[in-house]
């Protein structure tokens, strides 16, 4: 079970073995980005380099609406 620890106006921040975890699944999937198909990439509208670009991200480098 994974603690959170209590941050100011409600709000929780993930525990430590959670935070681990997400970084991790979020490295999976920018590798999984990086392997599909140009079709596939443009059927969700996202060019080759930008999938590069992402892939090729830090693993702590992720958007704030990710982490939660």
């Amino acid at each position: 079970m994974d603690h959170v620890i209590p941050r100011r106006h409600g709000h929780h921040r993930p525990g430590f073995l959670a935070r681990i975890r997400a970084a991790l699944a979020f490295r999976r999937h920018r590798a999984r980005l990086r392997d599909l198909g140009d079709h596939l990439l443009d059927d969700i509208g996202v060019t080759r380099d930008a999938a590069e670009r992402e892939a090729s991200r830090p693993i702590w480098d992720v958007p704030a609406n990710w982490r939660s």
